[in-house]
């Protein structure tokens, strides 16, 4: 656990803005398509990255978006950050199209939203103290030096490190010391959205607790809105208020994280759950898992419901029309041709067994 002290302190430091809504981002049909070209440079096909995403992150809560490796979600955070160009949509955050600012804009807009990412040492430079990657955010935009370093220090405490870590370069840290070093250089710009790309599937299950439970301690203490992104389940599970299920490039369900886990709708997303090993050592073998195959190409993807070349359930009908979110009660959506209303009260067990 954190020193408390140190968290309140930062606490006090932070800057917040007054909230215009209950949600701190809302996401509107974004969407970025990848030219393919051939040793000519005359485009020849498109990678469908992401297609028509939409979502509202609510403030002071965490947003999990997960799926298969391919499926989108690290694209989907470069573009809500800018650091891909979408080719449509809206990010809107404090009443404003962050896709339409200038370049000034956007380096304003990146003091307020922050991205941790899955390498913390590509992250960091390595040439730089411990103390100054911390304090370089400050830096670079406008902050003095001596000023910049005494605020350091505070985050330092504040992510678990003591102060003797101050004057050492990254290189001599481990893995989880590292991470804690980027996400105290993101969060010393007092940004109101921290967005986590898979922020810890580099690190030993070990240390994966540690930063969770960090990640968990500055969310509650600081009033953070988070995305966190990961392609390991029980993380996601333990992280998130609300979970976003992504395959292929698009959204096939979401919803509150407990109903999500406890009753999952489309076919994917149990299979996802039945694929994940269990925590309990006791729990009875899962079923033979309902994913079966690789993830098609998004040169190519299939036509109609993109799930359908994997699902023991699809039928002519799946290759013909494009599902679409649909509400099921309770707040969850999903997309799928076949489900029903009834099915959504209560998936068959002989379905899937989550047991």
């Amino acid at each position: 656990m954190l020193n408390e002290q140190m968290l309140a302190t930062a606490h006090n430091n932070f800057a917040t803005a007054e909230p215009s809504a209950d949600y701190a981002m809302e996401v509107h049909d974004i969407a970025k398509t990848f030219p393919v070209r051939n040793m000519l440079g005359r485009r020849t096909g498109g990678v469908s990255a992401v297609d028509h995403v939409s979502f509202k992150l609510p403030r002071q809560q965490t947003l999990g978006i997960v799926g298969e490796s391919g499926c989108g979600k690290s694209t989907l955070a470069r573009l809500v950050m800018r650091l891909i160009e979408p080719d449509q949509g809206q990010v809107l955050f404090r009443d404003e199209d962050l896709l339409q600012l200038g370049k000034n804009g956007v380096k304003d807009m990146r003091r307020h939203i922050q991205m941790v990412f899955q390498n913390p040492y590509s992250s960091l430079n390595p040439q730089l103290s411990v103390l100054d990657n911390i304090a370089f955010s400050l830096w670079a935009n406008g902050g003095g030096k001596a000023e910049a370093r005494s605020e350091a220090h505070q985050y330092l405490e504040a992510v678990g490190l003591p102060r003797t870590f101050a004057d050492r370069l990254p290189g001599s840290l481990s893995g989880g010391q590292r991470q804690r070093i980027a996400i105290a250089r993101a969060l010393i710009l007092k940004p109101e959205v921290v967005i986590a790309d898979e922020a810890v599937s580099a690190l030993d299950k070990s240390v994966q607790a540690q930063v969770l439970n960090l990640f968990q301690d500055l969310k509650s203490a600081l009033n953070l809105s988070m995305i966190f992104i990961s392609h390991d389940l029980h993380v996601v599970e333990y992280m998130s208020d609300e979970i976003l299920v992504m395959y292929l490039g698009r959204v096939v369900e979401r919803g509150p994280a407990h109903r999500v886990f406890a009753n999952p709708l489309h076919p994917y997303t149990q299979a996802l759950l039945a694929s994940a090993p269990s925590v309990d050592m006791e729990a009875p073998p899962k079923p033979e898992t309902l994913l079966k195959g690789d993830l098609p190409s998004p040169l190519n993807p299939p036509s109609g419901c993109r799930f359908r070349t994997r699902c023991p359930l699809a039928t002519e009908r799946c290759a013909l029309e494009t599902p679409v979110l649909r509400p099921f009660g309770q707040g969850q959506e999903a997309a799928c041709l076949l489900l029903k209303e009834e099915e959504a009260a209560s998936i068959p067990p002989s379905l899937i067994n989550h047991s």
